[in-house]
């Protein structure tokens, strides 16, 4: 099999800040494995935050050939050599599962939920992101997403409240918060606690990674689900907040990909939590990817494609709020024009 990447700027409609970062474009690294009849795609959408960047994924393909074998189909064994070879390089690791395991897919004719034994009509409505911004200018892009049933609040800075009124003066769509770790245990007590008044759905990574103590202080006083999103990378994280919150935040870019994904959902559900689904910025291949999982989920954060202005591909659709995956073999993307 043949490996080949490239870089792309992807560029966001409005800029997009979070608790810890702004940015107004992403550079993410397309990758196509090739059989010699059909081609995988697959994306990298790499986080400082998480030690890569569109240089360093590049970097980490180049040790991947050796390690593809010639069956695609042999996804236990290579996402363990990729594991082992590319420990620190999670989106690399992740754009290289994606297209396995689009091209065994392809191979067998079928769409990728099909072939995982999932059910195309038991995706759940995705959330849409509104980053941290001005009061005024989050009530322009709030009436921007009026056709969302959901809404994902992205908080952590000195205007919370501020923010929240203006939200909720525009809409009544469920909310969901996400602090990115933005909140210190005191703040993110007395915000869980406000944030009842404005009816919010669930509340995430209100606290940075650790402190068993201070997670159980904020659940404890929280009348909404609390969900962990960059406390739980992969699947062997999950025990460890067990008790600690009610739900993870699964992404294949966290976890490096679709394989590992499925082990981290199976073993949240076995320690009683809810799942989401979620992105980073990514085109539609990444999120077309993670929709096809999305039958596993309570609730689903694909997005990324849509706060960008310039999607190179088409794939899982948004109608209604809910998720349309594509009827295609493998993934079912397809090149935009």
């Amino acid at each position: 099999m043949r490996l080949s990447a490239e870089t792309v700027r992807l560029d966001l409609i409005h800029p997009f800040r979070i608790a810890r970062e702004v940015s107004d474009h992403k550079q993410n690294v397309l990758v196509r494995i090739s059989d010699g009849e059909l081609t995988g795609t697959g994306e990298a959408a790499p986080s400082r935050y998480y030690g890569e960047d569109a240089g360093s994924v590049i970097r980490a393909l180049e040790k991947v050939p050796p390690l593809l074998g010639g069956d695609p189909f042999e996804l236990e064994e290579t996402t363990d050599r990729l594991a082992s070879a590319l420990p620190g390089d999670p989106s690399a690791r992740a754009a290289v599962d994606i297209a396995l395991h689009d091209l065994a897919a392809q191979r067998l004719g079928v769409p990728l939920y099909r072939w995982l034994g999932l059910d195309p009509a038991k995706t759940p409505v995705t959330s849409f992101t509104i980053g941290i911004d001005e009061p005024a200018a989050v009530r322009r892009k709030v009436r921007e997403a009026a056709g969302y049933p959901a809404l994902k609040i992205k908080l952590g800075s000195e205007k919370d409240l501020e923010i929240m009124r203006a939200i909720r003066d525009e809409t009544d769509a469920r909310i969901r918060i996400d602090a990115n770790a933005g909140w210190t245990a005191d703040q993110a007590v007395e915000m869980v606690g406000r944030l009842s008044e404005f009816g919010v759905e669930l509340v995430e990574q209100p606290l940075p990674p650790g402190s068993p103590a201070d997670w159980r202080r904020v659940r404890e006083a929280a009348a909404m689900p609390v969900f962990a999103d960059e406390s739980v990378l992969v699947s062997p994280d999950v025990p460890a907040m067990a008790g600690l919150v009610d739900g993870v935040n699964v992404k294949l870019m966290k976890c490096g990909g679709v394989r590992e994904a499925l082990r981290l959902i199976h073993t949240a559900r076995a320690h009683g939590m809810r799942v989401m689904i979620g992105c980073m910025i990514e085109t539609s291949v990444a999120i077309t990817a993670a929709a096809h999982l999305s039958p596993l989920a309570d609730y689903a954060d694909l997005d990324g494609n849509l706060l960008i202005s310039n999607d190179l591909f088409s794939g899982a659709a948004v109608r209604g709020g809910r998720l349309v995956l594509p009827e295609g073999p493998g993934t079912g993307i397809t090149p935009r024009p």
